[in-house]
């Protein structure tokens, strides 16, 4: 299994100054924190597009290039490109030229965007929210099988017969299809054989067992081999448990409080944030023994590849994040990586890998999706 991060560049208020830091402080920090993911043996960081004041990156691709000057054998990927609301062609070359910085280390997550601020800044109405999706992702798998490029569609002038370059080293570049809980997208995803990332931020994580069947059988009946999947969630570490929870709990109250307001959620309880954060909750906050133990139940539910942690919901000190990474990269992902090897990768009612599924505090309620 893969093992990774992924960030926003969120910008919340600091909890060791009371202030909302600059965006350059932020990218400075979110910068070292790619470099340290690499060093510490991390296969994977991956940055998230937005266009809002409480996130710093709108162009992931420029932040991955710099990244890739820093590192050395890390994966830098975005997490996600909305693609919807961009132009595939700009999104392939950027891409193909941050693959080529980098030695061969780019991936593009490509979502519809839980976010609505990018579809009237670049001028597109929601009204057309998936077909734009769907006509874009075309292009961009068409972008990718050729270096020549005829094509036509609803939402964008056509192309006839042009070059697009640079080429990419990797042939093919990697392409995910992010999804949040739609069955037709994971359907999406495998009917064109696209490996598919689930992200899981509340709820039970194992309602969310049919998205992958899903994926797979849709895989399986256009005929491509079994697609990967990566399970993307919240999460922090800190040497011991009750560390780790006390804190992330005020920065994720403050991100999800505020979200809540815009779509309509209550306030996250600190009974909630725990039993989010339980063996069967959807956070992965606590100590590394129990981030291990709860990444091999999830493999047993989902049989994944790839497991990418957003380790800064909101602002947090940045030597404790720097801490969380070294134990994710340190304890966590070589325990991981022994006991899947050691129990041949099972998963998806195979035997537990490693360790007990414990009890954990299944009396509170989770967080609304």
């Amino acid at each position: 299994m893969e093992i990774g991060i992924y960030s926003f560049g969120e910008r919340t208020t600091d909890p060791e100054t009371g202030r909302v830091i600059s965006p350059a402080e932020r990218l400075r920090r979110l910068l070292e924190e790619i470099e340290l993911a690499d060093q510490v043996g991390l296969d994977v960081f991956g940055i998230g597009e937005h266009h809002r004041p409480d996130y710093t990156v709108s162009a992931p691709a420029v932040v991955l290039a710099a990244a890739a000057a820093r590192t050395r054998r890390i994966r830098l990927t975005s997490a996600v490109t909305v693609l919807s609301s961009d132009d595939p062609v700009r999104v392939f070359q950027q891409f193909a030229t941050l693959d080529l910085i980098s030695g061969g280390r780019a991936e593009i997550m490509v979502g519809r965007g839980s976010f609505i601020e990018s579809f009237p800044l670049f001028g597109y109405s929601l009204d057309d929210y998936d077909e734009l999706f769907a006509e874009k992702l075309d292009l961009l798998l068409k972008l990718r099988e050729s270096e020549r490029v005829t094509w036509s569609g609803k939402h964008r002038a056509p192309i006839d017969d042009r070059g697009v370059y640079p080429r990419p080293l990797q042939n093919p570049l990697p392409i995910w299809v992010a999804v949040g809980g739609t069955p037709q997208s994971a359907v999406r995803a495998g009917r064109l054989g696209l490996p598919m990332a689930l992200g899981i931020i509340g709820g039970i994580p194992a309602r969310f067992r049919p998205l992958v069947e899903l994926h797979r059988r849709a895989a399986e009946e256009a005929g491509h081999p079994r697609p990967r999947l990566s399970i993307n969630s919240h999460g922090f570490l800190a040497d011991t448990s009750r560390e780790a929870a006390d804190t992330a709990f005020p920065a994720f109250k403050e991100v999800m409080d505020r979200l809540g307001r815009e779509r309509g959620w209550p306030p996250l309880t600190r009974e909630q944030f725990e039993f989010s954060r339980s063996l069967h909750g959807a956070d992965f906050v606590g100590s590394p023994e129990e981030v291990i133990e709860k990444i091999l139940y999830q493999h047993e539910l989902f049989g994944h590849d790839r497991f990418l942690l957003q380790l800064t919901v909101g602002t947090l000190p940045h030597k404790k994040v720097l801490r969380a990474i070294e134990l994710l990269g340190t304890k966590v992902a070589p325990a991981v990586k022994k006991a899947l090897a050691r129990s041949g990768s099972r998963g998806e009612d195979g035997q537990r890998p490693a360790g007990d599924r414990g009890k954990g505090n299944e009396a509170g309620a989770g967080r609304p999706e």
